[in-house]
């Protein structure tokens, strides 16, 4: 049976957004710092990213703050990341619910210390009912873990005898990956000069548009953020039809055939 055409809206604007922020120890070497100081300076770049999302009405707005291989890292920097992770949960999760924003913690947890985790329960509880913009930190997170834990749960579905294997669809894995009930990013943005998806988010991100940059992340602002979003309105987002039906089908009118 053939698909059903479908809608093209004419959003000039990204709903959902998604970045690696990348260059913060290189920033920090720059300027003969140690590169736990780039951390830190990246926290108000984030601050900035954030605000400015949520005055330009960005739905969903998903940050990678630490992938599960950045567990490599120097035991010294890893431990930085952490205690930074919890002081800006403390002190930020009160402005984020006065702003509206619900805030979210995708990644596998159980590697945190009990401490962290509580703070991170504690933070998507108190902002659970916001109807704002959703702000979502990747924290020991990768895209394969992500689809994994989907198909584990779906395998388990069919041992249990209440899926069948033959009833396996796309769609189906898509409601069991992470972030299902939003909007898949339609934006991603790397900082930093590297242009790869280094494991992030790989089901969601099948037909996101790509921006990188060779800016260091705490050096991202709010100018530069609008440098992407105007970048994306630029484009044409055809998900494999060609450019006529695209606007055949923007213009709410026509034949795709």
């Amino acid at each position: 049976m053939e698909a059903e055409p479908r809608a093209f809206p004419d959003h000039r604007m990204p709903r959902h957004v998604a970045i690696i922020m990348d260059g913060n120890g290189r920033w920090a070497q720059q300027r003969y710092l140690p590169r736990t100081a780039g951390h830190r300076a990246g926290v108000t770049a984030v601050r900035k990213v954030v605000e400015h999302c949520v005055e330009k009405g960005v739905e969903a707005l998903t940050l990678f703050a630490f992938s599960s291989e950045n567990w490599r890292r120097p035991q010294e920097e890893v431990s930085v990341l952490m205690d930074l992770f919890l002081s800006t949960l403390g002190r930020e999760t009160e402005k984020l619910h006065e702003n509206r924003v619900r805030l979210r913690i995708i990644g596998d947890r159980s590697a945190f210390s009990p401490q962290l985790q509580e703070k991170i329960a504690a933070s998507e509880a108190l902002t659970a009912g916001n109807s704002g913009m959703s702000l979502i930190v990747a924290a020991n997170y990768g895209g394969r873990w992500d689809i994994l834990n989907a198909m584990r749960t779906l395998a388990a579905q069919i041992a249990a005898g209440s899926l069948r294997a033959e009833d396996l669809t796309e769609d189906l894995l898509s409601r069991h990956v992470s972030l299902a009930d939003l909007p898949e990013p339609d934006l991603f943005i790397r900082t930093g000069g590297d242009q790869r998806i280094s494991n992030f988010m790989l089901w969601q991100l099948a037909y996101t548009e790509l921006f990188f940059t060779a800016t260091l992340w705490p050096d991202f602002d709010e100018q530069l953020l609008d440098q992407a979003f105007a970048d994306f309105a630029r484009r044409q987002r055809r998900f494999g039809y060609t450019g006529e039906q695209v606007e055949a089908l923007s213009s709410g009118h026509g034949d795709i055939s």
